[in-house]
């Protein structure tokens, strides 16, 4: 028996909950869930802002960044989803199943036993913060999903949580935000080991205001009024000023970016960059494509895509066009003068997509964009041209961070915004597709963008065997687990929202 106690002791120590004896609280531990409040609260804060990162490059790459024609594979079965607007109950699952357990558990847990806890009042509010900014990209992603008793099962045993109107969501996070943005307190305890910005409270500050700006745009269309207010609480607070307050998961050899590792791994010869972005990086002349984009010539497999016939020439750049399998985009290759598809244009996996590129969680371009446009809608005072211009250099200087070799001269820079101002006729159209160049290899945000503005102006995906009516996917489906675990209430959400189908828009999403 004491050495099952003892056994005990050492695993309970080994996950942070300290007792002064095998015995003592040992009851209380088994009979009271609210009781155990000894655990660090910054390992559990820095662990959902980690898993803030696309966890599952499966979906992001397959669904988000396919929907908005980033990058595309032709392959089908495992790899199926955006390319061919086709259902991948696997891939569709997977930011459900990454945001609930590992970032709104631990951040509820953070707010919960530090929320009256005065000598921690900062990592309760950064907490609330990064709890806002997955359930942003959680409810965007589904529509109505459950929010306001998420995370609670361990707390208070409510394992079958109430699904939570989109709007209702989104009112809360807009508060919740606002109320946490504004508790920061560079006076209280500093709370040095986060890995976003190491306790700075002025650029946690700036962080929370632009996300709240990125929140309330979402409304633009289906409440402009709320957005309106919130847009200039947002600027009236402080924003992102530079790049140096971008929200970065910084990745490594031990801690991969998932899209990376495997555009490095086993889907290295899978996915290309699709036709509408490098036609539209080349029409405009635009020195990213030089340094996001490599080509192998004449390659027919994998294996012989190799740097002995690598181009990173912009002219010479071919997209992968948009709607073909692995079958039918043979003959296009040929059309195309790529011989095979492996010959067309991919994100260079060096660079871009290395396995330990950093992932942006929101950042100052886009920050920029979303001004340039607030101040087109006449909802603040300022110069939307100079916050455009500003977006652009912001995501071409932003490069570097990813990689040095990703570096654009600060006079090609100049170049291109002399050639390319903004003009009053079409201002949204360019602040909204600047923003989808902006989210390259951020698959969530650019999806969400694209289906708020609707910008860019991309063709339908009519592949013959798609599964929806049109040629965009605007949600992905709900965790098949729900209607075993928690029937009741998603069925109110179906009810409510509409069919649990691929192209049922969420409640922002207005055409």
């Amino acid at each position: 028996m004491n050495k099952i106690k003892l056994s005990i002791l050492i695993l309970i120590l080994g996950l942070g909950i300290v007792f002064t004896s095998c015995d003592k609280n040992f009851d209380e531990l088994n009979t009271n869930k609210t009781a155990i409040n000894s655990l660090d609260p910054v390992p559990m804060l820095n662990h959902a802002i980690w898993k803030s990162s696309p966890a599952f490059y499966r979906h992001t790459m397959v669904y988000e960044m396919a929907i908005v024609q980033q990058i595309i594979s032709p392959f089908g079965t495992s790899l199926a989803g955006g390319n061919y607007n086709q259902e991948n109950f696997d891939l569709a699952q997977n930011t459900w199943r990454n945001i609930y357990p590992n970032i709104l558990k631990n951040t509820m847990d953070v707010i919960v036993k530090n929320k009256d806890n005065a000598d921690r009042s900062n990592i309760f509010n950064m907490a609330r913060i990064i709890s806002a900014l997955g359930g942003m990209v959680l409810t965007d992603t589904y529509g109505d999903v459950p929010f306001s008793e998420a995370g609670l099962g361990f707390i208070n045993g409510k394992y079958t949580p109430v699904y939570d109107t989109q709007e209702a969501i989104y009112r809360s996070i807009l508060n919740d935000l606002d109320a946490a943005t504004t508790a920061l307190n560079s006076t209280a305890r500093i709370e040095t080991g986060d890995i976003l910005y190491a306790g700075d409270i002025n650029k946690w500050k700036r962080f929370g205001n632009s996300l709240i700006l990125r929140a309330a745009m979402r409304l633009s269309k289906v409440n402009p009024v709320l957005a309106k207010e919130y847009v200039k609480k947002a600027v009236a607070a402080g924003v992102m000023t530079s790049n140096d307050d971008n929200a970065i998961v910084r990745h490594s050899a031990n801690f991969p970016n998932d899209v990376g590792a495997n555009l490095n791994g086993s889907e290295a010869a899978n996915f290309f960059m699709a036709k509408p972005l490098v036609d539209f990086l080349k029409s405009s002349n635009d020195p990213r494509l030089a340094v996001l984009a490599v080509r192998f010539v004449g390659a027919t497999s994998g294996s012989t895509q190799t740097d002995a016939n690598v181009t990173r020439i912009p002219s010479n750049q071919i997209g992968i066009p948009v709607g073909y399998d692995n079958n039918s985009i043979s003959a296009r290759a040929v059309a195309d003068g790529v011989g095979s598809f492996y010959g067309y244009t991919q994100f260079d996996r060096k660079t871009i997509g290395k396995q330990d590129s950093p992932f942006f969680l929101v950042t100052f371009t886009q920050t920029q964009f979303l001004l340039a446009e607030a101040v087109q809608r006449g909802w603040i005072d300022g110069d939307a041209s100079v916050y455009y211009a500003k977006g652009i250099r912001g995501h071409m200087e932003q490069l570097a961070i990813h990689d040095i070799n990703l570096n654009i001269s600060a006079n090609n820079i100049d170049i291109f915004l002399q050639a390319h101002p903004l003009e009053t006729a079409k201002a949204l159209e360019q602040i909204n597709t600047q923003y989808w160049v902006a989210c390259i290899m951020d698959g969530q945000e650019a999806f969400a963008n694209f289906r708020r503005s609707g910008y860019p102006a991309l063709a339908q995906n009519m592949y013959p065997q798609r599964a929806i009516a049109d040629g965009f996917i605007r949600r992905m489906t709900y965790d098949r687990s729900e209607f075993t675990n928690n029937l009741t209430n998603i069925n109110n959400a179906i009810t409510r929202q509409g069919p649990d189908k691929l192209d049922t828009r969420v409640w922002w999403d207005v055409k």
